[in-house]
């Protein structure tokens, strides 16, 4: 029967039914490594005929070659451009032709290769067939290479003229510096011209290690199904020495401020410095006094000062992205150029009194009851399910992450968002970025 139904059917039919487990109850972790090292994360759910698979590596873009920013995005693309004696139009044509979605994701610390599948045996077999060759049997094309770079190069040279792009670019560079988390992932024109095939090979017999690989599975499997399925997608994933270490995040920054002229009727602002990293004890204290200064939408301090009062901008946020090392932290908006000085202050003396006060009770008991309210939509979904076990098996969270994640939230104290804040970020040691700012500067 499933075998004749493509998957968006199936797909319109459980969002109809709503008949999966993770949306009513935290999903029961199994786990255990694979004998070439890979960590298996594994949730089993047979309420629905569908599997979802991702495979997590430390191949991320901040483990880029010296002077070839982009090497870790043009190696994760071109994975399926050719692997294992088939075709790109044949990997396209495979996937195709079952219903499956395959698809990656790539960000500073890793790149990931995920495939969303019918569980009966022949839809799924022949996504793992070619989700296996993808992984472990590259080749990486020297046309399909000198086609992608042509697309990317356009890319970036019209993503040089967008405000949002240039603000973000030059934000990182202003919080991070040398550090490799400054780079785009996407790299940089006078870098990915450079790139070569050699350079993707080199990069993906480094990075792309079976004992630095985490195996998330998600749906309709067997245990011992998924173990076979975890051997299957790493057995033949490289096996080389452990890559250099990425230095250190600089913590403490000194304030700064760009302002770089645009076209734009507006200006984008974004403020921000190093935050925190995955795992830190202070982790929910910041998570959640994020979301009473900017991170809570119409809820947030950030929103009701800078909008609901004054009008400055149609949206402000913030948030925390932690990573292996400590991301940032980002304030952002867009406002009128003529407004932009004063919505800057407005924000910055926001954030000052915050970081100074802290949150009141009122606004902490608000907050814990929308997050913890909210967090069955955060698991309600295989897919949701499968990006939390990447996530708890690559950054090494206990396996009970999710079952202490309302717990976590509850115990939060104002004293601790105080002291959390107080000690992660210095109001007066930001990096700002205005890009098509007014003429006049104002004062840190």
């Amino acid at each position: 029967m499933y075998a004749k139904q493509t998957l968006s059917n199936l797909l319109c039919v459980a969002a109809l039914c709503c008949i999966s487990t993770a949306a009513g109850a935290t999903p029961v972790i199994q786990h255990w490594k694979t004998d070439n090292g890979a960590k298996v994360l594994f949730v089993e759910d047979h309420d629905l005929p569908m599997l979802d698979v991702a495979v997590t590596l430390q191949a991320g873009s901040s483990f880029d070659p010296a002077g070839k920013s982009g090497v870790a995005g043009l190696t994760h693309q071109l994975l399926d451009s050719g692997a294992g004696g088939l075709s790109e139009d044949q990997i396209s044509r495979g996937m195709a032709d079952i219903g499956a979605q395959f698809s990656g994701d790539i960000n500073q610390d890793s790149a990931s290769v995920t495939l969303r599948t019918l569980s009966n045996p022949e839809q799924r077999d022949k996504g793992l067939d070619i989700m296996a060759r993808v992984l472990q049997h590259p080749e990486f094309p020297e046309a399909i290479l000198a086609r992608e770079k042509v697309r990317l190069i356009a890319a970036l040279k019209e993503a040089e003229t967008m405000p949002e792009s240039i603000a973000g670019k030059a934000f990182q560079k202003a919080v991070f510096g040398t550090h490799p988390y400054a780079l785009p992932v996407t790299g940089e024109v006078d870098t990915v011209e450079k790139i070569t095939a050699p350079d993707l090979r080199d990069f993906y017999h480094t990075h792309y290690q079976a004992d630095h690989a985490v195996v998330a599975i998600v749906g309709d499997a067997t245990p011992a199904e998924a173990e076979a399925i975890a051997r299957q997608l790493t057995a033949q994933l490289p096996q080389s020495a452990d890559p250099a270490p990425l230095p250190k995040v600089v913590m403490k920054i000194a304030a700064s401020e760009q302002r770089i002229p645009h076209p734009a009727s507006q200006s984008h602002i974004l403020i921000g410095a190093p935050g925190v990293a995955r795992g830190d004890p202070d982790y929910f204290p910041l998570f959640v006094g994020d979301y009473i200064l900017g991170g809570g939408g119409f809820e947030s301090r950030l929103m009701n000062q800078v909008r609901t009062k004054k009008g400055l901008a149609y949206s402000v946020y913030s948030y925390f992205m932690p990573l292996k090392q400590p991301g940032p932290f980002q304030i952002g908006l867009q406002t009128k150029k003529d407004q932009a000085d004063e919505a800057l202050k407005l924000v910055r003396d926001t954030l000052a009194n915050f970081i100074a006060k802290g949150p009141s009770t009122q606004e902490l008991d608000a907050a814990k009851q929308n997050i913890i309210g909210g967090f069955p939509l955060r698991i309600d979904s295989n897919r949701k399910i499968l990006g939390y076990l990447s996530v708890i098996g690559y950054y090494d969270l206990p396996l009970t992450y999710l079952n202490d994640f309302t717990r976590n939230v509850d115990k939060v104290t104002v004293a601790q968002i105080h002291d959390a804040f107080k000690r992660h970020i210095n109001p007066q040691a930001m990096a700002t970025v205005i890009v098509g700012a007014p003429d006049e500067k104002i004062a840190q």
